[in-house]
């Protein structure tokens, strides 16, 4: 794609239309992504967007885009679900689903889509399926990219964010020109709360209870695929352009 897709249509919702539109593919793919914090998804995301002319159509820069809008700009669902948020509730299957169909025109954009975020529960799974079958839509694959846990560990454990500028910076892939200070703006880098080793291993345990159900889900409609998350962010991509070949 020349010009990269706004996605307007996708976080704005409503009525919103996107500034350019992408171009039809040769064969347009719609997947879901899988993997837990770590392994690298979203930089796959990025890539296989690039690659494929495909939406990158996540649920969280959804509520990122929303902070930066007008309230009156949100639509129903949207506003539902931070109500939830900010009382530090889940939002419910019902609101998430609803939130997605008031955007279903992206799940039938002509270059494809890359859903990451969502599905997250089996529920949402079902959901999702029953609105992709009333819209004549078949998923292609589900991606889920997987990496032992000491690897995740060392991956997030390493991470040193910097207060000021929110730039973040890795004690061995990616480190500061001066231990500790931050490039950028040269505030003092720390590792946060939810970067220790024993916060790691407490989201782990949450996300394989969340997500193993989900994976059996597609696994049983011969749909997830998985990717070893190992390696350069290149050699991940790599390996996920071949197991698309296949599919």
């Amino acid at each position: 794609m020349e010009t990269k897709n706004d996605r307007a249509a996708w976080l704005m919702g409503g009525t919103a239309q996107c500034s350019e539109a992408p171009q039809k593919p040769i064969l347009a793919r719609r997947l879901v992504l899988l993997g837990a914090p770590g392994v690298g998804k979203g930089t796959q995301a990025e890539f296989l967007c690039e690659r494929l002319g495909a939406c990158h159509l996540s649920t969280g820069d959804i509520f990122r885009a929303a902070k930066t809008q007008d309230p009156c700009q949100r639509t129903p669902a949207l506003t539902a679900a931070l109500d939830y948020m900010k009382k530090g509730e889940l939002v419910p299957d019902e609101t998430v689903l609803a939130m997605v169909s008031e955007r279903v025109a992206c799940l039938r954009c002509q270059g494809g889509f890359l859903l990451d975020g969502f599905p997250r529960t089996v529920a949402q799974a079902e959901a999702l399926e029953r609105l992709l079958e009333s819209e004549g839509i078949q998923l292609d694959a589900v991606l889920s990219y997987e990496l032992p846990l000491d690897q995740i560990i060392s991956r997030l454990s390493g991470r040193r964010t910097c207060p000021g500028c929110k730039a973040v910076f890795h004690v061995d892939a990616l480190p500061p020109k001066v231990q500790g200070v931050c490039d950028h703006c040269g505030g003092k880098l720390y590792q946060r709360e939810d970067d220790r080793p024993e916060s790691i291993r407490v989201r782990m345990e949450a996300y394989e209870k969340l997500t193993s159900p989900l994976a059996q889900f597609y696994r049983s409609r011969n749909l997830l695929v998985s990717i070893l998350a190992h390696g350069t962010p290149e050699e991940i991509f790599s390996r996920t352009m071949a197991t698309l070949r296949t599919q």
